[in-house]
């Protein structure tokens, strides 16, 4: 198996896809709305990837964090909030925030699991800054370290509840971003104490099955190479400081925050530490040029993927409370309306 998660061109696997991602063999695939027309067609394709490869448990991936990060949406799917409706149900009643954080992410997962994806890219647990560049957002659940490993824990909670593993993004931590990292390299030059706010919701939820890294300079750690790519940054901060010990993924590749050929980015990113390559955009030439460069997975890789998807589970369809989670959901976030 290659370390590495690829993307795929369209709503069905096209014959150059099913051969390559026969004889490559990557550890799993990510969705984006190019592949989800409706949920029909959306399950025959989760479907044909597993057929590849005979596996128990693949992981097939999304990003579907609510509000504007959401490859699934209405009329043929459920719609989600962003983060920063729970910080404003948080900041006047904490418990319930956190229960419509659980119901919302588990019928979340509930649709998710019922389309045959088994990982979702959620929760970020990077802070709201002042002034940072709006990347992150709305899509942060606070600027409290406390509160958004709180309602990141919900989430994860509610994800494993559905069959789901979630996770923790984008280590460690995106928050302070000037820049938009799918256009341009950020540069973090907050010092190692100021920067223990960012670390603390990941070091609070660093059990997580799964993480991902950002693509960020920190000064106060690494000056010559964003976090995907820096060996230090990886050990010493995200598996030393954080204490993460998870299946760790790079954010994409395709990012113009990194430079150099796609194939070269991979191969740095995994002599990095990085466990798993995240490459988006279905390139055929650049997929082929990862497999060229990766070596197969290791034993410690393997394990953590095994670990990460030992909880999850696919439904025939979606299950009847999925409905009653969302009414629960959105009858606590009224309190805040």
């Amino acid at each position: 198996m290659i370390p590495a998660i690829f993307g795929i061109s369209g709503p069905e696997l096209s014959a150059d896809e099913r051969a390559f991602f026969r004889e490559c063999d990557p550890a799993g695939y990510i969705l984006f709305g190019r592949n989800c027309l409706d949920p029909g067609q959306l399950r025959a394709l989760t479907d044909d990837l597993r057929s590849i490869h005979g596996r128990d448990r693949l992981l097939v991936s999304i990003d579907q964090e609510g509000g504007r990060v959401a490859r699934l949406r209405p009329p043929h799917w459920a719609g989600y909030p962003a983060g920063a409706a729970f910080e404003a149900l948080y900041a006047i009643a904490p418990a319930s925030a956190i229960e419509a954080a659980r119901a919302n992410a588990t019928a979340m997962a509930l649709e998710l699991s019922a389309m045959g994806i088994t990982v979702d890219y959620h929760p970020p647990l990077d802070l709201r800054v002042p002034g940072a560049h709006d990347v992150i957002g709305d899509r942060a659940f606070g600027s409290d370290p406390m509160q958004v490993a709180a309602l990141g824990r919900a989430v994860l909670e509610g994800l494993a509840a559905g069959g789901v593993a979630g996770c923790v993004k984008h280590m460690p931590g995106h928050g302070r971003t000037d820049v938009d990292t799918h256009k341009a390299l950020p540069t973090v030059t907050a010092s190692a104490a100021e920067l223990e706010d960012d670390l603390a919701p990941f070091r609070t939820l660093n059990y997580a099955p799964i993480g991902m890294t950002g693509h960020l300079v920190f000064t106060a750690w690494d000056a010559e190479n964003p976090a995907t790519l820096s060996e230090t940054v990886i050990r010493d901060v995200i598996r030393g400081a954080i204490g993460f010990d998870g299946l760790l993924l790079t954010d994409d590749i395709d990012m113009e925050a990194l430079g150099g050929a796609i194939p070269e980015r991979a191969a740095r990113a995994h002599a990095a530490g990085c466990d798993i390559i995240l490459n988006c955009w279905a390139k055929m030439d650049d997929m082929v040029g990862i497999c060229e460069v990766l070596p197969a997975m290791s034993e410690a890789t393997a394990a953590r993927l095994d670990r990460a998807l030992a909880g999850t589970r696919v439904a025939e369809a979606i299950a009847p409370q999925a409905a009653e989670l969302l009414a629960k959901r959105d009858a606590l976030l009224a309190l805040a309306a």
